[in-house]
């Protein structure tokens, strides 16, 4: 049975709920500049509406919305909106089916709100997403931001509203969020790294010296921390980035590029792809160029179609930062804030969460 994720005292309520532990990360906690407690022009709302509710039942009507009752009769059962990226990319869709099953086997515990965006790049909209959760009367959001630095206006007006905010997947800008003067919880895996072991598993099994890389959309941390950990990989094994470009995490978009890679530069052997729907991108462009066989592809999520490519031998790697258990992790350290002493600030560290190599070795020991 898993235990809270400690932050030096014990929560009152809301203790972590996947049974699985999570280590804080070595960076230590962050500031307490987030608190549930702060007056919120939302919870006026919510007043307000209730009392509609009370004249309503007064006079013979019922309402259906047993949820604002229970918010304002003190047996709150917390809501935490979960906003992700683009859910036409099966890493988040399978991210929000994790984090559905998990709020049904506790829904005594919370209530879930599941949004997401249409594709990567939309970050307009992610913010106006940010904006109409706040307005809505959530307590928590769980952001995996499209944009590390975009995003973090509107999550400092979330802030505060009094809505408890922590970050997943990917990293939210250091500098950005000084400059507004916050400070957001990251619970997520150490990209970098898993991008290294890609890159290191590659060097250790490759046809060739001259590689390429996809690069994800490069004002986000995640995208620069993978091309960081690739291209390490590569500098320690003698081997030479040819070409680096940027797909945008787009499957289409990395066909494209992918394919102008290969026509230019035809002395590639291998494409990095820093996320699994570009490796997929991939795989069409050395298929098209006829170099099926010939050009390795590694890529970075774990996704179905991608473990299946590995099977066949079209792909090499990949890395696993488990999907379905990630908006968990969020979801699970902003109960643990919720839950906080109500005389303090909320203030908890930063989590680490798995990340691991996924080759056909060990597809084959499953």
């Amino acid at each position: 049975m898993l235990t809270a994720i400690t932050t030096g005292r014990r929560p009152k309520q809301y203790l972590a709920l996947s049974g699985r532990s999570l280590e804080p990360s070595k960076n230590g906690p962050l500031p307490k500049v987030q608190s549930r407690f702060r007056t919120k022009p939302a919870t006026v709302n919510r007043i307000a509406c209730f009392a509609t509710i009370l004249a309503l039942m007064v006079t013979g009507c019922t309402s259906s919305n047993t949820t604002s009752q229970s918010k304002d009769d003190g047996n709150a059962k917390p809501r935490v909106a979960l906003i992700m990226k683009s859910l036409a990319n099966e890493f988040f869709s399978t991210m929000a089916k994790g984090a559905e099953a998990h709020q049904a086997e506790h829904s005594d515990q919370y209530e879930l709100v599941v949004n997401g965006i249409k594709d990567e790049r939309d970050v307009s909209r992610q913010v106006a997403l940010v904006e109409e959760m706040v307005a809505s009367g959530v307590d928590a959001i769980v952001i995996a931001p499209a944009d590390s630095k975009v995003l973090v206006p509107a999550l400092r007006r979330a802030i505060e509203a009094g809505v408890i905010v922590v970050n997943i997947d990917n990293r939210l800008d250091a500098d950005v969020l000084q400059q507004e003067n916050i400070a957001v919880p990251f619970v997520g895996p150490d990209n970098m790294a898993g991008a290294k072991a890609v890159g290191d598993y590659l060097a250790a099994n490759r046809k060739g010296d001259k590689v390429a890389i996809l690069e994800g959309i490069r004002t986000s941390f995640n995208a620069q921390q993978r091309l960081k950990g690739f291209e390490a990989a590569m500098k320690e094994a003698n081997m030479e980035i040819v070409s680096s470009q940027s797909a945008d995490w787009e499957m289409s978009r990395a066909n494209t590029v992918a394919s102008s890679m290969l026509s230019e530069h035809p002395e590639i052997t291998a494409i990095l792809a820093a996320n699994d729907s570009m490796a997929l991108g991939a795989i069409a462009a050395v298929k098209s160029a006829g170099r099926a066989g010939e050009v390795q592809i590694v890529g970075f999520d774990n996704i179905t179609a991608i473990r299946q490519a590995i099977e066949e031998g079209k792909v090499l790697a990949t890395a696993d930062q488990h999907g379905d258990q990630l908006a968990v992790f969020g979801i699970e350290a902003a109960l643990k804030q919720l839950g906080e002493s109500s005389d303090e600030e909320a203030s908890i560290e930063d989590v680490e969460t798995p990340v691991d190599l996924i080759t056909s070795e060990n597809l084959s020991n499953e």
